[in-house]
């Protein structure tokens, strides 16, 4: 099999682990937007509001919108988990507090295999229809 890209598999490996490592750490740089070019428009995203695009049956774009966010600060290491691991998780993420108050209504003795799961504990719909 022939490489086609100027760096090789262990340099591919290595910029990976690398930039695992910053995201990791929080590093606020890598989570804001970069300015707009003297040549483009004004940039301006609203963290709050909807993002267009199909939904699955049994959820709107807000709760694909929320599950998806949920899920970038909780990573596919935590499972199986339950509500004070998911608090924990969010709050080492600096997860805003909205986040915060959802997990925090999740019964106390729940346990959750995966993100879906989870979505329908938070009330959250899922493709399933539950919601």
């Amino acid at each position: 099999m022939q490489e086609n890209d100027k760096a090789g598999r262990l340099q591919d490996e290595e910029a990976k682990k690398r930039l695992q490592g910053d995201l990791r750490s929080n590093r606020t740089e890598f989570r804001e937007m970069e300015p707009s070019g003297e040549d483009q428009p004004e940039a301006a995203r609203d963290p709050l509001a909807l993002r267009t695009g199909a939904a699955p049956d049994g959820m709107t774009p807000r709760d694909v919108e929320l599950r998806s966010e949920i899920a970038q600060y909780l990573g596919r290491h935590l499972y199986p988990t339950g509500r004070e691991e998911v608090l924990d998780a969010l709050r080492a993420e600096h997860a805003p507090d909205r986040l915060l108050d959802l997990a925090a209504r999740l019964p106390a003795d729940a346990r959750y295999s995966n993100i879906q799961e989870l979505s329908e504990g938070l009330g959250i719909g899922t493709e399933s229809g539950k919601h």
